[in-house]
């Protein structure tokens, strides 16, 4: 065997340790800070050993028929901790079971994730939302609506109403990764000293299910099948601590 199939034998498992490790940490990371937020919200940890598991926190859904029953909610604050859970977690994983010639570039990457893909993007859409609650009577007065004749024209104007937050939040969201993205790299370039032109990825809009869940749910009742979408929220938050982990440059 050449010295070339020996090593790259050598690096596809050093690889999958790493990337192993590294899911480890991010899901751990994630879980934790997903208990702490359960726990602050009133579900009781204890239940976990004694409720069914459709009755968890993350797994409890939305009832129409009992509306008042308490669900988890995953806002601002909630994203923020969560996606920092997981970046800190999939780091822990880099440096662990990585080579250490990889630790900076795995801390620039937490840059990138934290700054670029949660912070900054989150703060827009968040400044967007609050501003349409702001001026949601005012906005919703100046759009058209059809003579309401049945249960279609009654659902067609409730989208109608829905257009504008929801274009506002692609919109935001759009805008807030981009600037999140120029101003990771110009901060890796003044703090590390290394020029970076880091591209977007598709990989950058998975801890944003969460704003588009919002969307949805400004477009349509509240119903089970929102309510499931919500609850991959953690799941799609555990990308970028993975991205961070398993980072190499």
């Amino acid at each position: 065997m050449s010295v070339n199939a020996v090593n790259s034998v050598n690096n596809n498992g050093n690889n999958r340790k790493v990337k192993t490790g590294v899911a480890v940490t991010t899901v751990l990371g994630t879980g934790a800070m997903l208990m702490h937020i359960a726990k602050k919200q009133g579900f009781p940890l204890s239940a976990i050993k004694t409720a069914p598991i459709k009755d968890w926190a993350l797994f409890r859904l939305y009832d129409k028929n009992n509306p008042m029953k308490k669900v988890m909610e995953f806002e601002e604050k909630e994203i923020i901790q969560l996606a920092s859970a997981s970046v800190f977690g999939g780091l822990a994983g880099g440096l662990a079971f990585d080579d250490k010639q990889y630790r900076k570039s795995k801390i620039r990457e937490t840059v990138n994730q934290l700054l670029g893909n949660v912070l900054v993007p989150i703060a827009c859409v968040g400044t967007i939302s609050r501003l349409y609650k702001k001026n949601k009577e005012t906005i919703l007065s100046k759009i058209p609506q059809i003579k309401e004749t049945g249960k279609f024209s009654k659902a067609f104007n409730k989208v109608l109403k829905g257009i504008p937050f929801s274009l506002a939040t692609i919109i935001a969201l759009g805008i807030g990764i981009f600037t999140g993205n120029k101003v990771s790299n110009f901060i890796n370039e003044k703090v590390f000293k290394k020029q970076t032109d880091r591209k977007i990825k598709g990989t950058d809009f998975a801890p944003h299910v969460d704003d588009i869940g919002v969307a949805l749910t400004l477009m349509a009742d509240k119903s089970k099948f929102i309510s499931i979408i919500q609850r991959t929220i953690p799941a799609f938050l555990c990308v970028p601590g993975y991205e961070t982990g398993i980072h190499r440059d």
